[in-house]
């Protein structure tokens, strides 16, 4: 199965905590979103395997924007 970190805010993407490959736990931070001079972590709800980053590191993205993909 597969489910889609999404950004719950619009920002950039300030960091990426994880690569692709890597296995990640339930609520395990992910990325780290800037804005309004916040650092706000986004994390999967979902354990498993980061099957694909859809975001680099400068990324401007909207609320609602795909981050990650966990499988």
């Amino acid at each position: 199965m597969m489910t889609e970190v999404k950004a719950n805010m619009a920002g950039n993407v300030w960091k990426i905590v994880v690569s692709e490959g890597d296995s990640v736990e339930a609520d395990q931070d992910i990325v780290i979103l800037e804005s309004m001079k916040m650092e706000i972590p986004i994390a999967t709800e979902e354990a498993g395997t980061v099957k694909e980053l859809k975001v680099a590191e400068g990324d401007f993205v909207n609320e609602g924007d795909v981050l990650a993909v966990i499988e």
